[in-house]
């Protein structure tokens, strides 16, 4: 390992997580790991690229030196972020699978227990079964799971990371707000969020934002698609703030009118259930009685809303296509896993369907503490109402306008 204080922490915390990873191996007879997962080589070696559709991993053997299997134009990214040292890289023209296998038998490790991430979205099935063809000798065991078990639990030092990130959240969910209106198309919405999350210290999310008026509302990861804001709408708006490949995210929900008595009783229901829900968070409780909480205030709404989902997630490191820990650990029902300190989550109380055409939402991400649990965030959560933007009908029934044009 090549020790530097120019990486996203400090490099003690690199080597706290891989010798928890070695322990890991050891306690599963592994001879070495192959990592392709992006978000495990940023936690384990600081270590990004936007390149990760292109097979690349790092190899951990039990007691030897880490190397690392990239793209040659990728290479650069080892050197200038990261701890390792020692790396293979292979030509566009070469074959990614035979390079790792022959870096196998070059390091000795072509006749051990090798485990491999099996889950990976960037370890496809053809190169999965390349590898079992090739790797005669030794045995393939699946490991998926295994760096996750140390990234689950964050450190105050990610802690501290993770702040930074909902700094830009926070920066471009006020401007969100603030710009929404009616004659206004969600793509300028959209525009000043990426704007003032960038402009606030921001990276590039994992996730750009979701913005949605009116009808739009009730598609499920809809986002902008150059709809102008109607009066009267209401905006949907989901933003996730990214700091060095950390993200926060919440939810907000913008009505260009007075609230209605079943907008204000979706409004209630959902920061009722996130002061729940923050009230119980502690090390010992499950992630299951969190879900239970939070989906026993929504579906009791009386507004025909539902909650179609999980209600929370695990949130940290992320790259495209999602911003999201969830396949790590989701609020779920019947899911026994404990919350420790530590631990981060987007919790989602929203609600879909509201008087049968509206989805509207209040979020918020947290970090588990010693003995509760805190936001990330400062902001108000009651729903932005903008009278001024109602719509109005004219005397004879005609099409409704705007306040600020009637004579």
């Amino acid at each position: 390992m090549k020790q530097r204080d120019d990486m996203t922490f400090p490099f003690e915390e690199y080597q706290r997580r891989l010798d928890g990873l070695r322990a890991r191996m050891a306690d599963r007879l592994l001879d070495a790991v192959v990592i392709s997962d992006p978000e495990n080589l940023m936690y384990l070696t600081d270590y990004q690229t936007s390149g990760y559709s292109f097979f690349q991993a790092l190899v951990v053997p039990l007691t030897d030196e880490p190397f690392m299997i990239t793209r040659a134009m990728e290479e650069s990214n080892v050197y200038a972020r990261t701890w390792v040292e020692v790396t293979r890289p292979y030509p566009d023209t070469g074959d990614a699978i035979q390079s790792l296998v022959q870096s196998l038998r070059e390091f000795g490790l072509h006749t051990k227990d090798v485990g491999y991430e099996r889950n990976s979205y960037y370890f496809p099935a053809y190169h999965q079964d390349y590898i079992h063809t090739s790797f005669s000798e030794g045995r393939l065991l699946d490991c998926f799971g295994i760096v996750e078990e140390g990234r689950i639990r964050k450190s105050a030092a990610e802690i501290e990371i993770m702040s930074k990130a909902a700094h830009a959240t926070e920066a471009g969910m006020r401007a969100g707000l603030e710009v929404c209106a009616a004659g206004v198309s969600e793509n300028e919405i959209a525009a000043e969020i990426s704007a003032a999350m960038f402009r606030a210290g921001g990276e590039f999310p994992a996730v750009m934002p979701y913005v949605t008026s009116g009808p739009r509302t009730m598609i499920g990861h809809a986002t902008w698609e150059g709809r102008v804001v109607q009066p009267g709408e209401h905006v949907f708006l989901e933003v996730g703030g990214c700091f060095r490949r950390y993200h926060t995210a919440m939810m907000r929900t913008v009505v260009l009118d007075e609230l209605s008595p079943s907008m204000h009783a979706a409004q209630e229901r959902m920061k009722l259930a996130l002061a729940e829900v923050k009230a119980a968070i502690r090390p010992g409780l499950t992630v299951s009685d969190a879900d239970n909480i939070v989906r026993s205030i929504i579906t009791d709404n009386g507004v025909g809303a539902r909650l179609v989902t999980r209600s929370g997630y695990s949130i940290g490191i992320a790259f495209p296509p999602s911003w999201d820990e969830g396949y790590i650990a989701s609020l779920n029902q019947g899911n026994p896993t404990i919350l420790r300190e530590g631990m981060t989550f987007h919790i989602i109380p929203w609600m879909w369907g509201v008087d049968g055409d509206k989805t509207v939402g209040i979020s918020d991400t947290v970090h588990v503490t010693e003995r509760g649990c805190e936001s990330f965030f400062t902001m108000e959560e009651d729903f932005t109402c903008k009278p001024e933007h109602a719509a109005v009908q004219q005397s004879d029934g005609a099409t409704p306008i705007r306040p600020d044009v009637v004579a």
